[in-house]
């Protein structure tokens, strides 16, 4: 079984499923190329599980400050031409299959060469109901769309009843432990100012902030720390709680430690609104419209949550894949899941 695994690069969470896959692909004897697109080849790190891929320019959505997606700059930085030059010349000759992490050229691919696509993204979710006040309803056309796929595999905190598997995150890396007085924080369109003035109001808190920088940066109690995903999840494991916006793979790590979540979802991110809703309406982050000294003061001062175990499915999935998805989809999430349920408290 040889597969193309295109992956959408300008998130991080959508590198970190592919993470989880990749050894999972590996034991179930299947061969794999990957194929990288929406972020400059020099901004990747810790890639060293893919042995050698490719990276295209792809498709990317442009942000404007504080994260809100403008439309007017994705529609001219986008280049359209190049895309759809990308997705001829991508040869499919040979592939079984294509998996698609939302990334559009081996998307298309597969589908103007007649192979095989399986969406395997949190953003497939978003085909089937979910209890999200209806922004999967708005998601859904684009999502078919962006990446069309033949069979869609979605990954969320609950099947919610559809085609959904849990979480692809790895298992916890470190002991966690509850330090109350550090936090952690990923807020990548904030500006550094906001953020020193907003956290000098704790001082008895340190601020650990995780940013495109050289090096360590302490600034009074707040640390600037370069990206790194070894660092990032040590840091999570040892601190007292998590600030950040509302990104899928990002809250189920934190949810995993048991790390109490602040989440600011970024506006006009529809993905992100979604995600907030449920977490809310679940009970499983404090979801904040802006950031409130009042709120943030409450917050630090509550207890860590009970961490989440969210069952391992990436080899269920990477068999499922190697015997050439023959299986129903809905059969396969039926025995991932323990009933209907997470095997989480709570849920």
């Amino acid at each position: 079984m040889r597969v193309l695994y295109g992956v959408q690069a300008t998130g991080n969470g959508h590198i970190t499923r592919a993470r989880v896959m990749a050894p999972a692909l590996v034991a179930a004897g299947v061969e794999v190329d990957y194929l990288f697109s929406g972020r400059p080849a020099d901004q990747f790190f810790d890639m060293e599980c893919f042995g050698h891929f490719e990276t295209r320019k792809g498709l990317t959505f442009k942000l404007a400050d504080g994260g809100r997606v403008n439309l007017l700059d994705t529609l001219v930085s986008n280049d359209i031409w190049q895309f759809w030059r990308d997705t001829r010349a991508l040869d499919l000759t040979g592939y079984d299959l294509v998996i698609t992490d939302l990334e559009p050229i081996s998307a298309w691919a597969a589908k103007q060469q007649g192979v095989r696509s399986i969406g395997l993204a949190h953003q497939y979710a978003f085909l089937n109901p979910l209890p999200d006040g209806g922004y999967s309803k708005l998601l859904k056309p684009g999502i078919k769309l962006f990446a069309p796929v033949d069979l869609a595999v979605g990954v969320h905190w609950d099947a919610f009843g559809g085609t959904n598997i849990p979480p692809l995150i790895a298992e916890p890396s470190f002991e966690p432990s509850d330090n109350e007085r550090d936090i952690l924080v990923y807020l990548p369109f904030e500006q550094k100012a906001t953020l020193e003035r907003l956290f000098a109001f704790f001082p008895a808190h340190r601020f650990h902030v995780f940013c495109r920088c050289d090096e360590v940066q302490p600034c009074a109690n707040v640390t600037y720390h370069p990206l790194s995903r070894q660092s990032f999840e040590q840091h999570m494991a040892h601190s007292g709680g998590v600030i950040s916006n509302c990104g899928f793979g990002l809250a189920s790590e934190a949810l995993q430690y048991g790390k109490k979540l602040l989440s600011l979802p970024m506006p006009g991110q529809w993905e992100q609104q979604s995600n907030a809703k449920i977490l809310s309406e679940l009970g499983l982050a404090t979801v904040v419209s802006s950031w409130d000294i009042d709120t943030l003061g409450v917050w630090l001062a509550q207890p860590s949550s009970a961490p989440m175990a969210f069952k391992q499915s990436a080899g269920v999935v990477a068999q499922w894949i190697a015997n050439g998805a023959k299986e129903p989809v809905v059969d396969m999430v039926d025995r991932i899941w323990p009933g209907d349920a997470l095997e989480v408290s709570g849920l």
